[in-house]
């Protein structure tokens, strides 16, 4: 079937029995979410013929938190409907926005909607869900499957990353256009997979591009791997004739690691090389963000070996420079700038290569250009002097802002405190330029407001479950609308992704009341250069050198993209003066403010003289913008740009990587923004490719009428570099404090002597097998696993009246928590006590080596007034053997290769048992020498190996392991059974005084 540009094969049928009526009694009802609130369109003639419902259905627009009631909806939707059918529609649509309200539906439509008067019958229905509402919903939703849009088949690789995505903190996603497509992209951000998509269409490319995708928010290596991977899997599965092409793109990030990200993407190139040569595949690679020098350089690294064309540039090329170079549309140069800074701070001699001088502004009248004011305007959110507070404990984002606030040269730092509910109140430390400083935490957010009175600014890292609660606490204390209240949050911004469009709405509405500016959800936040910077918003040090963010431009702008945010830093500082402020409204459907909201606050600032707009389908914001460009509310220059342009070139609907990017009507496409915003006087460039050009045109412009006039460049202060992240770019170099060679939890998976936590569960090696990786760096044969196991079973336990145990008893009936009672019976454990294993392996194995007889061993041992350890036992003898010693005696004799340790002990057995038949040789005596049979003669061990092992006690550690198992089943059992204080009994101790006391 074909709807629409889409064609595809109907699957799904709704079979419902026939409803008999007459066409009078159809109607049509519709409700659907907008910013500020929610509509109900009702008309009384529904059916496929309903024509344009906008022009013929009555309305009831409702405010947030406001629900209809009976009355209303008679009075204002029920004009054309009489009698009973009246009521019974009355209460029907009632309980249907009560249930629309509750389930977080975001429209939902019924036509045609029966109304008899017996009751109500609904024959179609189409409907919407926020899908970011399920932690709240899942109950009542159970499970809902979200099906492919029509036309496209969901394929495993996208369940496979959806999947992945669910159980990542970061974002992930994946939609298959054209499997047989030529162009591939594997895009960091939501923003930047977007304007990827629009270039390669622009440029002739859609009907070749394969796939719509994004990684974001910090994906691990392994993530990355798995992402590209899957890719590569799709791209390689047929070739094309003229070879095909894979952008590995993505804007400056603000806190990913690239390297990390780009050396999962590595594995995945270096495992598909054979592959990738036969399909004639050219790579094309654009990054920056912290750590971009190393991942680049990885990449060119592996771009040599693979045997095919890798080009690889940093944020020296514009974003999407790499698809006309990959479509042949530009040349591809051979040796990309380098950068004269790097991490942290600026390397020797980078100063010296500052660029040519920055603009200065003029004024409109012959006065000097003011200094940035340190004074509060009410109409800014961020000046000199803005103080934060930090939901949650961000220790990265907190040291970032305050190097931005050293490199500003800002009197004080930008952070008063933070707020982390999860521990008590302390302090936290941090870097102040070269000196470290304090910054007060809070259980709190009324401690930190109360003690910080001088805060203004609110930066919530909440997750998106606690967002809305942390968000709206905040908003209940007074703000400083009120003259007598000294608290003045003024600004909030909410950085998670994915709070609930209703919740949002509620933020919007209580900030407004109290008239505080929201910033997101779904944002990285903004910047005021030379004043302030929300969280990771900027990114790292050297993006913050590079794009002059240290001190303030005449460019201010505003953009939905968090990511795009800093891509848009580059290209202002590249082709202006710098950036004034810069604000990230957030990518959800309803940001806290909007690009007007901001537009306007730059548009009053005397110091801003050109604006910028990075808008994106979906959503009217921009006409806002349009309208103020209009009515000559907005008269300076602006250049805008909405990016999703590529949206009408798919057969099938796309959900891009924001949420609030997705066009629902024709309107909210990014080509009508554009169109919309270039006849109303913006500044609107061909595509995005030329916004550089087009915002230097402008701006160029600015500088001949003089306004602008060039001023000397200032360098800033330079930042010293956190040792962790020079270690991490390993520009040094450190003795390490501890080694270890056993295990390692630093990747993806944990390591147990180099093999992976999964194999030694797959391949079933039990307790025996992770003791042999753990205590000796080996797989040992299995005879010698079952051997350990054994050990340890036999070792668990003997009984409540041993030491070990009987005081494990004790310490528990005291009260004491199981760790203290463990401990308590642990340290019983010596050469008297279960300690006797180290010493048999060691006195029979001397004796062995030296050659002595076993009548000249106990002989010798008799002599020096010693015990043979390993020999003897209280209870057991000839008469009454131990069977746990029989057991292990015939395993080893059967099992073991050779046994002539144990073979020598048994001889030394039968001269002790003739003199005394308790003289046995006991459990510690046949696991102490069984074992250094293992360890001699198993061929997993060196001699030398083996005589360390016997020396540093691992052959005691059996005992140590195996009777844990069986003290915490005393302290279980004790626990259980509810035995209280444990006293001693006078008629079990003998009282022996000084008998010079007794009378």
């Amino acid at each position: 079937m074909r709807v629409g540009k889409a064609v595809g094969k109907l699957r799904s049928f709704i079979i419902e029995p026939f409803l008999p009526h007459d066409q009078g009694d159809e109607a049509y009802v519709c409700i659907y979410s907008h910013r500020h609130g929610d509509t109900i369109l009702f008309t009384h003639e529904g059916g496929v013929d309903i024509g344009d419902v906008d022009s013929k259905a009555l309305k009831i627009e409702l405010g947030i938190e406001e629900k209809p009631t009976e009355a209303q909806i008679k009075e204002q939707l029920l004009t054309h409907v009489n009698g009973p059918r009246k009521d019974k529609a009355a209460a029907f649509i009632k309980a249907l926005y009560d249930l629309y309200a509750d389930l977080y539906f975001t429209y939902l439509e019924i036509n045609p909607l029966v109304i008899t008067s017996k009751d109500v019958y609904i024959l179609d229905l189409a409907a919407k869900l926020d899908a970011t509402a399920e932690f709240m919903c899942k109950a009542k939703w159970g499970d809902v499957d979200y099906p492919p849009p029509f036309g496209r088949d969901a394929l495993p690789e996208e369940a496979f990353i959806a999947d992945l995505d669910a159980k990542s903190g970061a974002s992930l996603k994946l939609t298959i256009l054209n499997e047989g497509g030529r162009i591939w992209t594997m895009v960091a951000g939501g923003g930047a997979s977007v304007i990827y998509s629009d270039t390669i269409c622009e440029l002739g490319g859609a009907t070749e591009l394969a796939n719509y995708g994004e990684y974001s928010g910090a994906p691990s290596e392994q993530q990355t791997y798995e992402y590209a991977k899957t890719i590569l899997t799709l791209m390689t599965k047929e070739n094309h004739p003229d070879g095909k092409i894979l952008i590995i793109g993505g804007g400056i990030a603000n806190f990913t690691n690239v390297a990390a990200t780009f050396k999962g993407i590595v594995r995945a190139l270096q495992q598909f090389q054979v592959k990738l040569v036969e399909g004639k595949v050219s790579i094309f690679v654009r990054r920056a963000g912290p750590n971009y020098q190393e991942g680049l350089r990885v990449m060119r690294e592996v771009g040599k070996t693979l045997g095919i064309p890798v080009h690889v540039f940093g944020n020296e090329t514009h974003m999407t420079a790499i698809v006309s170079m990959a479509l042949g549309k530009r040349p591809i140069p051979k040796e990309p700038t380098v950068e004269s800074h790097t991490a942290n701070f600026l390397l020797p001699g980078g100063q010296n290569t500052a660029q040519s001088p920055r603009p200065e502004r003029k004024m409109d009248h012959d006065t000097e250009v003011p200094p940035v004011s340190s004074k509060r305007d009410s109409t800014q959110l961020f000046h000199k002097e803005t103080k934060a507070i930090i939901w949650g404990m961000q220790t990265r984002a907190v040291q970032g802002m305050l190097d931005f606030d050293f490199v500003c040269s800002r009197p004080e730092p930008s952070v008063a405190a933070m707020v982390y509910p999860f521990t008590g109140d302390h302090k936290q430390k941090f870097y102040w330029g070269h000196k470290e400083i304090l910054v007060p935490v809070y259980k709190s957010m009324a401690d930190a407001m109360k003690k910080h009175s001088d805060a203004d600014v609110l930066i919530n890292f909440a997750s998106l479950r606690s967002a809305y609660d942390s968000t709206i606490e905040t908003l209940g204390f007074p703000q400083a609308s009120v003259p007598q209240w000294n608290y003045a949050i003024r600004t909030i911004a909410i950085i998670a992704e994915g709070i609930p469009e209703n919740l949002t709405r509620i933020l919007i509405k209580r900030a407004n009341e109290k008239g505080v500016s929201i910033i997101g959800p779904a944002t990285v936040g903004g910047v005021k250069p030379g004043c302030f910077k929300i969280g990771n918003t900027g990114g790292m040090m050297d993006n913050i050198l590079h794009s002059k963010l240290y001190r303030p431009g005449s460019v201010a702008y505003v953009s939905r993209s968090g990511g795009m945010s800093n891509e848009l830093n580059n290209i202002i500082s590249h082709n202006t003066d710098g950036v004034y402020e810069g604000v990230a409204i957030g990518g959800d459907r309803y940001p806290g403010t909007t690009f007007m909201d901001h537009l306007l606050r730059y548009h009053d600032n005397p110091e801003v003289k050109m604006l910028v707009l990075l808008g994106e389908v979906g959503g009217i914001e921009e006409y806002e913008v349009y309208e103020a460009l209009k009515e000559k509310r907005i008269v300076k220059p602006i250049v805008a740009w909405c990016i999703g342009t590529c949206a009408g070139m798919f057969t099938s609907e796309v959900q891009f990587g924001h949420a609030g990017a997705c066009a629902n009507a024709e309107r909210e496409t990014a080509i009508a923004k554009n169109k919309a915003l270039a006849d109303c006087g913006a500044h609107v460039p061909a595509s995005f490719d030329e916004l550089g050009e087009e915002i230097s045109r402008v701006f160029q412009k600015l500088l001949q009428e003089g306004i602008i006039v060039p001023k000397e460049e200032v360098p800033p202060p330079t930042v010293p570099m956190d040792f962790n992240w020079a270690r991490e770019l390993g520009l040094i170099r450190k003795p390490a404090s501890f080694m270890t060679s056993i295990s390692d939890e630093r990747g993806q998976e944990l390591l147990y002597a180099g093999m992976p936590i999964s194999a030694v569960l797959e391949q079933g090696l039990g307790i025996g097998g992770t003791l042999s990786l753990l205590w000796f760096q080996r797989r040992l044969p299995t005879y010698a696993t079952t051997f350990l196991e054994m050990c340890l079973m036999v070792t668990a336990d003997h009984g409540p009246a041993v030491s070990g145990a009987h005081n494990t008893i004790v310490c528990t009936r005291a009260g004491k928590d199981l760790v203290s009672s463990l401990v308590s019976g642990l340290l019983t454990i010596g050469d008297r006590f279960g300690g006797a294993l180290d010493g048999a392996a060691r006195q029979f194995s001397e004796a062995f080596d030296k050659g002595l007889l076993p009548m000249e061993f106990v002989n010798e041992m008799r002599k020096k007034g010693q015990l043979i350890m390993g020999i003897g036992h209280r209870v057991k003898s000839l008469n009454n053997p131990d069977k746990r010693v029989e057991i292990i005696k015939n395993f080893v004799k059967k099992d073991f290769p050779t046994t002539p340790l144990l073979d020598y002990a048994l001889e030394v057995e039968k001269i002790t048992t003739s003199k005394k038949p308790n003289l046995i040789l006991n459990v510690d005596g046949v696991i102490g020498v069984a074992f250094v049979d293992l360890l001699r003669n198993s061929g997993s061990f060196t001699p030398e190996e083996a005589e360390e092992y016997i020396n540093i006690g691992a052959i005691n550690g059996l005992f140590v392991l195996g009777r844990s198992m069986g003290f915490i089943g005393h302290y279980l059992d004790q626990k259980r059974l509810k035995q209280g204080l444990y006293r001693h009994p006078w008629d079990d101790i003998s009282y022996v005084m000084p008998e010079h006391y007794t009378t």
